[in-house]
């Protein structure tokens, strides 16, 4: 249950920074929170991570609905022994969530973080995107970690 109150939570904080965003900017207008380096920017995006894809919604829809069957399968299996695991799950399954609602309700998505990594600037993005990105992020750490752990018992199996 915990997972799915994460996965709430950033539907929620999402769709609430997309919102303010579309409410109180147009399009293009950004505001620097710091120079050079983060501002807010109103952006919309058709497409995928750095504009691929742009007006594919029907891949989107179907890719999405597939993806979010399969973290609610992957939450209800995989998450009994791993803390971690049900959080970068509810991580990826909110992200999921708040970029398809966009996408069903606009045909679009609304960015708004613009950052520059020295002087490139990196495509902008929002809510869903980070927690998709750090779901994504945890998941690799615990594939890690169980790996390790699980060479370790077959060097113990062996040395016994």
């Amino acid at each position: 249950m915990l997972y799915y109150l994460i996965a709430l939570v950033i539907i929620a904080l999402d769709q609430l920074t997309k919102w303010l965003i579309v409410k109180e900017l147009e399009i293009g207008e950004s505001i620097p929170v710091i120079e050079n380096v983060l501002y807010i920017t109103s952006h919309r995006n058709q497409g995928a991570a750095w504009g691929i894809l742009q007006g594919q919604m029907w891949f989107f829809y179907v890719i999405t609905i597939i993806v979010v069957a399969g973290l609610v399968v992957y939450i209800q299996k995989y998450t009994n022994g791993s803390r971690l695991m049900g959080i970068a799950l509810g991580l990826m399954l909110g992200g999921a969530i708040g970029n398809f609602i966009d996408r069903v309700i606009h045909q679009e998505v609304v960015d708004f973080v613009q950052t520059y990594i020295g002087t490139y600037p990196f495509p902008i993005f929002n809510v869903a995107d980070s927690a998709l990105c750090v779901g994504v992020a945890l998941l690799f750490i615990v594939m890690l970690l169980d790996g390790k752990q699980e060479k370790e018992k077959v060097n113990e199996q062996h040395r016994n």
